[in-house]
């Protein structure tokens, strides 16, 4: 495969990123995938700290770099991901192809699961966080000191660019979870991607990133009954 995303170690394009932490693992599979799940796999196996979204309640100052990336500023979301080995969820996910251009040398993996369940996931918790219907989460979103950026980000990058602009059709918002996936599978080498269900465990992820399996119990996360939980308490470095 030709282009940036197969590039071998030696490429060039890692020389821009000196000085600058280099990310190691890029997840590219959309929220409600197990993605809080791979957050506190990577951290277990030594690839952290992982940037997940619940990072921006605890770094609100980020938020404005997300949100003019979302809005086509190039590179805009080097500045929240300094210090970082890995993404997993969105904001990152929003930007995996740049990210994935931008590191060479970094793995990709892409959290899968069945559609439908997906879309089930997304409509109790993101989706209904979105349209105001947990007053406790509706409260600390208007709280929130970066409210304004949050919602830029939350409308021109995870609406904007995840749901080409709205999220009130079932159909179509499986679609562009569909499509996502394959124009992932599409564009990552191969040897560079890992196409992963939390269920499968250590061992597919662990040979992937070439460690050790842990001797302790694959990491479950963020249930959906959990997830208002999740967003309102600020994550451990």
């Amino acid at each position: 495969m030709t282009g940036a995303l197969g590039l071998p170690e030696g490429s060039g394009l890692c020389c821009r990123d000196r000085g600058v932490s280099m990310l190691r693992v890029i997840g590219a599979g959309f929220g409600r995938t197990g993605t809080m799940t791979l957050r506190t796999a990577l951290c277990a196996l030594g690839f952290g700290p992982c940037y997940h979204f619940t990072e921006v309640f605890a770094h609100p100052e980020h938020l404005r770099h997300w949100a003019a990336a979302a809005h086509g500023r190039p590179g805009a979301w080097r500045v929240p991901l300094e210090g970082y080995a890995a993404t997993a969820d969105w904001p990152g996910v929003t930007f995996w192809r740049e990210l994935a251009e931008a590191y060479p040398r970094a793995k990709v993996i892409l959290t899968t699961r069945d559609a439908g369940d997906w879309y089930e996931s997304m409509r109790t918790t993101v989706f209904a966080a979105i349209n105001g219907a947990f007053p406790e989460t509706a409260e600390r979103f208007r709280a929130f000191e970066a409210a304004d950026q949050l919602a830029d980000f939350r409308e021109a990058g995870l609406i904007g660019r995840s749901f080409e602009g709205r999220i009130d059709d079932r159909d179509h918002v499986i679609g562009c979870y569909e499509r996502h996936n394959e124009d992932v599978r599409r564009t990552v080498p191969a040897g560079r991607l890992l196409d992963f269900r939390v269920e499968q465990g250590w061992e597919p992820l662990c040979a992937f990133l070439g460690v050790p399996v842990p001797d302790r119990p694959f990491p479950r996360s963020n249930a959906r009954e959990d997830f208002r939980a999740t967003v309102l308490t600020d994550p451990s470095p």
